[in-house]
C-alpha cells in the first residue's frame, strides 16, 4: 500500500507544480512575431479539444486494456511468443517517446527565446536533468527491491542456505527435504521477479503520467487548430500502443483489480484530464511565460530520463536478456525487429506530435 500512496503524492505535486506555472500573469508572456494568426481560432479549437479528449481516452483504456484481457485469448497469453513481441513493440514505442518527443519538447522549452540567456544558454539543463532523472529511477529500483529483500525474505533466505548446506552432508533419506528447499527456493525467486515487475508497473507509469499530463494541458490551453488537428491522430497512436507496454507491466506485476483498476483509469484519464484543465486554464497561461516554459521544461526532463531508462533497462533488457529470448534467435531477432518498427512509428509521429 505503501508504494501506492507515494505514487498518488507524486501526482499530486506534479499537478500543483503545473497549477503554479499556469497560473503565471499574462504580463509574464513573451509573444513570438511569427505567430500565423490564420490557424487560431477558440471556437474551432474547443471543438477539436472536445472530440480529443474522447478519442485519448478511448484509445488509452484500449491500449492499457488489451494485454489485461490477453488471458483470455490462448494466443496472446503472457508466456506466449506473441505477446512478447507485441511487448517488444511497445516498449520500443516508449523509447522513442522519451527520445523523440518528450526530451526534444524539454530542449525547446529550457532553449526558448523568452528565458534570459543567463543561464539557460549557459548550460545544458535538459541533459543534466535527464541524466539525474535516470539516476533516480535506478536508485528507486534498487532501493525498493533491497527493501522487499529485507522486510520480506528477511532470514528466511539464510535459513534456506543453511538447510541445503545441512542437507548435503546427510543421506538419501533427506532427498525429500532438499526437494522441499528447492521449491521454498524458486518459489523465493518468483516471489521476488513478482516485486520488480511491480516496481517496473509503478515506476513506468508514474514517468508516462507526467508526460501525459503536460502534454495534455498544452494541447487544453491552445487555441491553434491547424496543431491540434494532426495531434489528436499521433496522440491516439502514441496512447494506444504506450498503453499496450503499460498494460503489459500491470499484467506481469498481477495485481488485485482494485490496484489494476487504479492504474488503468490513471493512464486513460491523465491525458484528457490535462486537455480539460488546458481549457479551463487557457485565459491565464501562456506557454511562452518564463515561469511555464522552466517548469514544462524540467518535468519534461524528468519524463525523459524515466522513460528512457525504464524502456531499455527494465524492459528491453529484462526481456532480451532473459531465459525464452536467449534460447532462440529466431524469436530474439523478431523481438528486435518488433522494437525497431515500434520505435520507427513513434518517431514518424514526431513529425506531427
Amino acid at each position: 500500500m505503501a508504494p501506492a500512496r507515494n505514487h498518488r503524492a507524486l501526482i499530486l505535486l506534479l499537478l500543483l507544480l503545473l497549477l503554479l506555472a499556469f497560473a503565471t500573469p499574462a504580463l509574464a508572456q513573451c509573444e513570438s512575431d511569427t505567430v500565423d494568426r490564420k490557424c487560431h481560432d477558440k471556437e474551432k479549437s474547443l471543438k477539436l479539444k472536445i472530440i480529443a479528449i474522447c478519442s485519448i481516452l478511448f484509445a488509452s483504456a484500449v491500449g492499457v486494456c488489451l494485454p489485461l484481457l490477453s488471458r483470455l485469448v490462448p494466443v496472446l497469453h503472457p508466456n506466449g511468443n506473441l505477446f512478447l513481441l507485441v511487448k517488444a513493440f511497445a516498449s520500443g514505442v516508449i523509447l522513442a517517446t522519451g527520445y523523440m518527443h518528450v526530451l526534444p519538447d524539454s530542449f525547446n522549452d529550457l532553449t526558448s527565446p523568452c528565458l534570459p540567456e543567463n543561464p539557460w544558454k549557459k548550460f545544458p539543463f535538459t541533459t543534466f536533468v535527464a541524466m539525474l532523472s535516470a539516476v533516480v529511477t535506478l536508485m528507486v529500483d534498487s532501493l525498493a527491491m533491497s527493501w522487499y529483500k529485507k522486510r520480506v525474505r528477511g532470514d528466511k533466505v539464510l535459513t534456506v542456505r543453511s538447510d541445503r548446506v545441512e542437507k548435503q552432508s546427510g543421506d538419501m533419506e533427506n532427498f525429500g527435504h532438499d526437494q522441499s528447499n528447492k521449491g521454498h527456493w524458486e518459489s523465493e525467486q518468483e516471489s521476488e521477479s513478482l516485486m520488480r515487475h511491480r516496481v517496473t508497473a509503478q515506476v513506468l507509469e508514474l514517468g508516462i503520467v507526467v508526460h501525459s499530463v503536460v502534454i495534455g494541458l498544452a494541447m487544453g490551453a491552445s487555441d491553434n487548430f491547424c496543431t491540434i488537428r494532426p495531434l489528436i491522430a499521433a496522440l491516439c497512436f502514441h496512447q494506444l500502443f504506450e498503453g499496450m507496454g503499460l498494460g503489459g507491466c500491470i499484467l506481469q506485476s498481477e495485481y488485485k483489480l482494485k490496484m489494476k483498476a487504479t492504474m488503468v483509469f490513471l493512464f486513460a484519464s491523465t491525458t484528457p484530464f490535462g486537455i480539460a484543465l488546458g481549457i479551463a486554464l487557457s485565459n491565464v497561461y501562456s506557454e511562452t511565460s518564463p515561469t511555464a516554459l522552466i517548469v514544462v521544461g524540467i518535468l519534461n526532463a524528468c519524463s525523459a530520463g524515466l522513460l528512457n531508462y525504464m524502456a531499455l533497462v527494465d524492459l528491453l533488457a529484462s526481456d532480451f536478456m532473459g531465459p525464452k529470448l536467449q534460447g532462440s534467435m529466431k524469436l530474439q531477432m523478431r523481438a528486435y525487429v518488433a522494437v525497431l518498427l515500434g520505435a520507427g512509428g513513434m518517431s514518424l509521429m514526431a513529425k506531427w506530435a
